[in-house]
């Protein structure tokens, strides 16, 4: 049970009535959006989704869900997928029940997507120009740990050694695409305790753009349903960030 927060005066009132033990989400109305040609009208800058649906392991940390996944594979038609951040199977999940051909793997089984050697000479272990679409949802830095592996991104010691493994995970997934390819990254910024807050979105743009890729659509912010954060009491004041933020690259023509 979340236990009762102190008393602030300088909090509306109103506002900390909502704040019980038994807390509510407060419902938002989103706007109207626009009628266009779109192949998945519910796709817009907003995505709110709280059922998860039936895609990889809800109990695996980091799990988004597949819905957002395939919306975005059902606007763009893709026919072969790159997943090299595969966790539960999330999106391998959502290419099987599309009838995608996908490519998946993860640092838990042995594949390391920042490793030279995967991408290049005649050992590599997928081929350049392969794939129409690439999803990727790394980790935001240490938020979370996952693979035990050292080089694991979570596992970074320092935010400078964590975005030099991140722009070679961007360049490598540019590299399978073929031109006009897509490259959808989730992300979420970071509030750390020692380095302060960490604007990984910021960090993502400013990395694709470095290895040639474009911004092809607007930022979708994405509503973070079932965070375990939400479920905790924090003796520090913040702003709490209630969402994370699907960019969409597009490789060169």
């Amino acid at each position: 049970m979340i236990s009762p927060l102190p008393f602030n005066p300088f909090i509306n009132p109103a506002y900390s009535a909502r704040m019980s033990d038994e807390r509510q989400p407060v419902m938002a109305r989103l706007p109207l959006a626009p009628m266009n040609a779109s192949p998945v009208p519910s796709l817009t800058s907003l995505y709110h989704d709280p059922v998860a649906g039936d895609y990889g392991d809800r109990r695996y940390p980091g799990n988004c869900g597949g819905n957002l996944i395939r919306d975005l594979l059902c606007y763009f038609g893709a026919m072969r997928v790159f997943d090299p951040m595969s966790g539960s199977g999330t999106c391998r999940d959502v290419c099987r029940e599309l009838g995608v051909d996908s490519w998946s793997g993860d640092i838990h089984r042995g594949f390391d997507l920042c490793e030279h050697a995967s991408f290049h000479g005649d050992n590599r272990i997928v081929d350049p120009e392969s794939f129409d679409f690439a999803w990727l949802h790394p980790p935001y830095w240490r938020q979370k740990l996952y693979a035990d592996d050292p080089r694991d991104l979570s596992r970074a010691p320092s935010l400078e050694t964590f975005l030099d493994r991140y722009r070679l995970a961007i360049a490598h997934s540019a590299q399978v695409l073929v031109p006009g390819g897509k490259l959808a990254i989730l992300m979420g910024d970071y509030q750390d305790r020692e380095a302060g807050f960490v604007p990984l979105t910021y960090h993502t743009k400013r990395l694709a753009f470095a290895c040639g890729l474009r911004q092809c659509g607007t930022d979708i912010i994405r509503f973070s349903h079932g965070a375990s954060s939400s479920r905790k009491v924090y003796r520090s004041a913040f702003i709490p960030g209630l969402h994370d933020v699907c960019m969409i690259f597009e490789k060169a023509q």
